[in-house]
């Protein structure tokens, strides 16, 4: 056998091993916390109290405490968390969406949810900035699943209304120098009920103005800083449920999120 590639295969199963162990094999709805893990919600109050606040917005109206909801399971046993705040009605985002106390730059994050009305709106927001949209019915970069106007993703692998459904994302932050300046923009890779639907994607911006983030007035959304933020949930007035919410923290050096 050649040597060098030998040593290449060597390298390459090395590092096939690495990835194993840091993210675990599985992705999709019911995919275990690994040991390395924290949990953000595991469907009890007390966790929702201790680790989540609303986000303190221009356009915040909901007072605390959370005004989400406790909700039963309604496919499998245990409870879940439901989006429907009442200071969020008719779309209203910003108001009374919430964000992890605790902030994070690089991460695999985990988390699941559940539309239960036709045209079901919510977001996952990374740092606070960067929104993953979950919206039934719309296709479109605005739509599921879409790394919000930039990349749409493909509808099929939608579970569809009263399903469960799950994202599995490792997530590298933006990179600065010492004075602030950006050098490298933030840059995922995501599975959607287990099909790989973004992979080492750069995202350019925030979008949705001051409302939906930090940074989101910030020269119209492309003025990205280097404040950490935490993982943000949208309330826009729909019952959309969460449940199983965990995140690693995670030390990314190269420019690679694929896993």
């Amino acid at each position: 056998m050649n040597y060098r590639v030998f040593f290449s295969l060597i390298i390459c199963l090395s590092l096939q091993g690495y990835y194993s162990l840091t993210f675990g094999q599985n992705v999709g709805v019911g995919t275990e916390k690994p040991n390395t893990a924290q949990w953000l919600f595991d469907g009890s109050r007390e966790m929702l109290e201790d680790k989540w606040e609303y986000w303190e917005g221009p356009r915040l109206s909901a007072v605390p405490p959370i005004k989400w909801k406790i909700v039963d399971d309604p496919v499998d046993t245990g409870t879940t968390l439901n989006t429907n705040d009442p200071a969020a009605a008719n779309g209203k985002y910003g108001a009374a969406d919430i964000v992890t106390k605790e902030k994070f730059e690089d991460f695999r994050l985990h988390i699941e949810f559940l539309i239960e009305h036709k045209g079901g709106n919510s977001g996952v927001y990374l740092q606070n900035r960067y929104e993953i949209q979950v919206l039934d019915g719309d296709s479109t970069t605005h739509g599921m699943a879409a790394i919000i106007n930039e990349k749409a993703a493909p509808y099929e692998v939608y579970a569809g209304l009263g399903k469960w459904n799950a994202y599995d994302i490792v997530f590298r932050a933006a990179r600065f120098d010492q004075e602030g300046n950006l050098l490298e923009k933030a840059l995922m890779t995501m599975y959607f009920n287990g099909v790989k639907v973004h992979t080492n994607e750069y995202i350019q911006q925030v979008w949705g103005g001051p409302n939906s983030g930090l940074d989101g007035g910030n020269e119209g959304g492309k003025g990205i800083t280097d404040r950490p933020g935490g993982l943000k949930l949208q309330a826009e007035g729909h019952d959309v449920l969460y449940r199983n919410i965990w995140i690693q923290s995670l030390e990314i050096q190269a420019s690679d999120t694929d896993f």
